[in-house]
């Protein structure tokens, strides 16, 4: 019984401690300080964003900024149509985290650094690390989704297998290209032309043509890495799945040695290109 009188009087006493007028002003300037940095973080990101982003994604975030369409035409004379990210609704391409998921800050910042090549969206890669931060701040403050969720984990993407990108890989990736139906999209020859090419729109309705591997570049950047995170981690918004469940790692890492080959980026491909 002692003992319980016992507890029970430091429990009486903590609560009077926090409920204390100086304790509580102590947490309260804590809190403030805390609040008024990230203002002035989002502050400062907004004024980068003002100068640099809005003509494009808009004052609001949802893309319908002064330059609302972009058009580029390729060799082959198709012509992509290319509209400005809606930050609202939080949804982004290039991440490394699962489909569904919000993307990693550092794949925000790796965007802004890099640009996004075939988009005209220029790499930012002038600005120091802690502007970076605050424009990607500012970027995630016109989406709830932020509020709302949970961060995902990333995917790691170890290093590529030795044998990606030889002849025996090569001629697997294309049998998982043609089981996969790939070719429907990208066309038998990866040049975007497949019987469903033309059917294809985004989450919000707008017509979106296939990658034309023909092409070479890749907007998310074309290592081997980077295209494996792209069948890993698919692209939200587009018609493009995520393969993490429906294949393998060693299927989807074969599946990158068959997409280098169109794009003409394997060892044998350069080696020729240079003769």
């Amino acid at each position: 019984m002692r003992v319980f009188k016992i507890l029970a009087l430091f429990m009486a006493i903590a609560l009077l401690l926090i409920s204390s007028p100086d304790f509580i002003s102590a947490q309260d300037e804590d809190a403030e300080y805390d609040d008024a940095a990230y203002e002035a973080l989002l502050e400062k990101g907004k004024e980068y964003y003002n100068a640099r982003c809005e003509a494009c994604h808009g004052a609001d975030g949802d893309g319908k900024g002064f330059v609302d369409i972009i058009r580029v035409s390729e060799k082959n004379g198709r012509v992509l149509e290319i509209y400005p990210r809606d930050f609202t609704v939080g949804v982004y391409k290039f991440r490394s985290t699962a489909t569904g998921c919000l993307p990693d800050d550092k794949d925000l910042m790796g965007t802004v650094k890099r640009g996004i090549t075939k988009s005209l969206m220029p790499p930012q890669d002038n600005i120091s690390s802690e502007e970076t931060e605050a424009v990607v701040e500012y970027v995630k403050s016109f989406s709830e989704r932020y509020e709302e969720e949970d961060p995902c984990d990333q995917i790691s993407v170890a290093d590529p297998p030795v044998w990606v990108a030889s002849e025996k890989s090569i001629e697997k990736g294309k049998k998982i290209y043609k089981d996969m139906k790939c070719w429907e999209c990208h066309g038998d020859l990866g040049k975007g032309d497949g019987p469903k090419s033309n059917d294809i729109t985004d989450d919000w309705g707008k017509r979106l043509l296939p990658f034309n591997f023909v092409t070479g570049e890749l907007k998310r950047g074309s290592t081997a890495e980077n295209v494996y995170m792209t069948f890993t981690a698919g692209l939200d918004g587009t018609g493009m799945p995520s393969y993490q469940d429906t294949l393998n790692e060693e299927d989807r890492w074969h599946l990158v040695s068959y997409t280098l080959k169109l794009m003409g980026l394997t060892e044998s491909d350069k080696k020729t290109a240079s003769h």
